[in-house]
């Protein structure tokens, strides 16, 4: 280290953390690791198949009118059913919008252009759901927010449903 840099804290710690981050790449390549071969890599892509937006979106919409129409015979109210029926469209609107857009953005080819892709597409469909949830006291007559809230939030965890039952997920876990 320079005099100069000796007497700059900035500098000094800054040569300090390359000495570390030094020091942590010698580690990884002493502890043995070893970069994937191009059959391994197939293999574990073949073992843990991604989730198709699609069934997700699906999903959404099969539980969206499960929880309209269960809101409708608990509560014998119209307006509970449609109240919670807007809350799952609320989300199944935005997310479907959402799988489109990205469905035909799988042609970039740079990871850069991708991210931002998948960033513009998720911020039309947050856009899209505080619309339409601003539009719901003028679209449902006798709104009732506390089974709007029900229908949105029900729907909105598909996703982890989705996550938990993807297909091939059992072969996964029997690997482990």
């Amino acid at each position: 280290m320079t005099n100069a840099a000796a007497k700059n804290p900035v500098v000094q710690g800054s040569a300090q953390a390359q000495m570390v981050s030094d020091d942590r790449v010698d580690e990884a390549s002493d502890e043995g690791f070893k970069p994937l071969t191009r059959e391994e890599a197939v293999k574990i892509r073949a073992s843990n198949p991604p989730v198709s937006l699609w069934w997700v979106v699906a999903g959404q919409a099969i539980v969206g009118v499960l929880v309209a129409v269960a809101a409708w015979l608990f509560t014998g109210q119209a307006r509970m059913g449609w109240s919670a029926g807007y809350g799952a469209l609320a989300v199944v609107i935005p997310a479907a919008l959402f799988a489109r857009g990205l469905s035909r953005q799988k042609a970039a080819t740079q990871g850069g252009a991708a991210l931002a892709g998948f960033f513009v597409w998720e911020l039309v469909k947050i856009a899209l759901t505080v619309a339409m949830l601003f539009a719901a006291p003028r679209l449902i007559a006798q709104l009732s927010w506390l089974a709007l809230l029900a229908g949105f939030v029900v729907t909105m965890k598909v996703y982890w449903v989705a996550v938990w039952l993807r297909p091939g997920r059992k072969e996964s876990i029997k690997k482990f």
